[in-house]
This record gives C-alpha cells, sequence and structure tokens, in this order.
C-alpha cells in the first residue's frame, strides 16, 4: 500500500491506512457521529479489510462530538430507510432478535484482536453506542472536554454492544453499575482517575496525542506485543498459577522466535 490509502468511505466510516497505522473516522459530523445499523455494518467491515501489515488502529471522530450514541430514529415506527425498525425486530421471533443483536456487535468486537493495539481519540460527547465504541478499543486518550454517559438503563434498555465488560474491567462493578444506572456524565478528570482514560490532553492536541502514542506502540517489536496483549487480555480469566504457566509458555515461543528456531 501506498502511504495514506483509502481503504474504505461509506455510512460515516472512513477506514485510512498509512503504513502500519490505519485511522477509522467516524465521519458524519453534522448528525454528531450518531450510530445506526448501516454504520455498524461499516465498522464491521472495516475490521475484516483491515490489510494484515496494520499494527495500530486508531479511532477517532470529525467534529465536536465523538459519538452522540444510535441515532434515535431506530425507535420510530419506520425505522431507517431499508432496514427493520427496533420495535418490528422486538415484535418478531426471539432468534432473529438475537442474531440481530450479534450482528450488531460485530462492529465492537474486533478492535480488540491480538494482532492490532486500538487507540480511542475521544472528545465531546461519547453517549451510549458512543461511549460503548470508545470502551471497545483498547486503550482510550481523551479531550478536556470528554463527556461519557451509557443512557441505555436510562430509556428501559441495557448497553449490549460489549460495552459491559471492558467497563467493569475497568472501574470495577459498583462503579459501572452506578454509571450506567444514572445515566450520568463522567467527565475527564474521573475519566483518567477511573482508569477509563489513559491520558487526558487538550481538544486541539488529541489527534496529535493519538499519532504519538501509535509511534510509541510500534517500537517494540510485533511479535513480542501480540504475545503481550494476549497474555493481559487473558489474565483476569485465569489463576495465578496459570497465568505463570501462560507466560512462561510465551516467553518460550519468543526465545525460540529469536533464537531463530521455529516450531
Amino acid at each position: 500500500m501506498t502511504s495514506l490509502d483509502t481503504v474504505l468511505d461509506r455510512d460515516g466510516v472512513r477506514l485510512t491506512v498509512d503504513d502500519a497505522i490505519a485511522t477509522v473516522t467516524l465521519a458524519n459530523p453534522a448528525k454528531r457521529n450518531a450510530q445506526s445499523p448501516a454504520l455498524w455494518r461499516a465498522l464491521a467491515e472495516a475490521g475484516r479489510v483491515l490489510p494484515g501489515t496494520v499494527r495500530i488502529v486508531v479511532l477517532r471522530a470529525e467534529g465536536v462530538s465523538f459519538s452522540a450514541g444510535l441515532d434515535r430514529q431506530a425507535f420510530t415506527p419506520e425505522g431507517f430507510d431499508g432496514e427493520p425498525s427496533f420495535l418490528d425486530l422486538a415484535r418478531g421471533p426471539e432468534a432473529e432478535l438475537d442474531a440481530t443483536i450479534a450482528e450488531y456487535q460485530e462492529a465492537f468486537t474486533w478492535w480488540r484482536r491480538n494482532d492490532i493495539v486500538s487507540v480511542a481519540a475521544v472528545q465531546g460527547h461519547a453517549i451510549g453506542a458512543g461511549f460503548q465504541l470508545a470502551l471497545a478499543c483498547d486503550l482510550r486518550i481523551v479531550a478536556e472536554d470528554v463527556q461519557f454517559a451509557m443512557r441505555e438503563t436510562s430509556l428501559g434498555l441495557v448497553p449490549d454492544l460489549t460495552g459491559t465488560h471492558p467497563l467493569v474491567s475497568l472501574v470495577g462493578y459498583a462503579r459501572a453499575l452506578e454509571i450506567c444506572a444514572t445515566g450520568r456524565f463522567v467527565h475527564a478528570e474521573e475519566a483518567e482517575r477511573t482508569g477509563l482514560a489513559n491520558l487526558v490532553v487538550a481538544a486541539d492536541q488529541l489527534d496529535g496525542a493519538a499519532r504519538d502514542l501509535a509511534a510509541a506502540l510500534l517500537a517494540a517489536p510485533r511479535d513480542a506485543v501480540v504475545e503481550t496483549k494476549a497474555l493481559l487480555g487473558g489474565a483476569a480469566a485465569r489463576t495465578y498459577e496459570e497465568q505463570r504457566t501462560a507466560e512462561r509458555a510465551a516467553q518460550g515461543r519468543r526465545l525460540r522466535d529469536l533464537a531463530g528456531i521455529t516450531d
């Protein structure tokens, strides 16, 4: 690929690739990057077409808001053009509803693949599905004006776009429950203090900070980063002894690779 190739540009999602760094941009600022099934399909497609040379994926958004969340048109009787309305889905077979939600979730699942490190650069509002999309990434850099909120419970729903697992992992059960059940805003200072944000910067420094972090992440050999990410990602589900075993196995693979020994 040549420098800065546009690989995908549709339905409010643009994917560009510059060597080992890919950038996924939410590109519908006029609607504050509100989300829809079409946008979710485009995000899932971005993950599928990501070139194998990519090591870092930066997720960013145009405009003053990262994402205002689900487009409320989803709850109108007419829904989106060419899409079943959410109300019609609710009235249909349970298995069909489950399969449809699973399809929507695919937009949020690929960001934590072991072969990439994903960085969300978040400004302004990141509400509901927007909050969950930021949570889907490995790391988050936020602007000083960031406002996270999980509004689903306040609307009689639950967060269902894979956000509950990383939220609990980052801030703990009690704070996660309070954030979701109240639907309140989480601002930059709290986000950094509780682990939701790795770094807080001025809004005009957000893209630059994401580029700097991407460059720093590229400094280590790819295979070592892949193995380390897999170790850390699985640590919570393993016992102490299981993690020790996983560390030994991973280090054995790294040492054999460095010695030029192939399995």
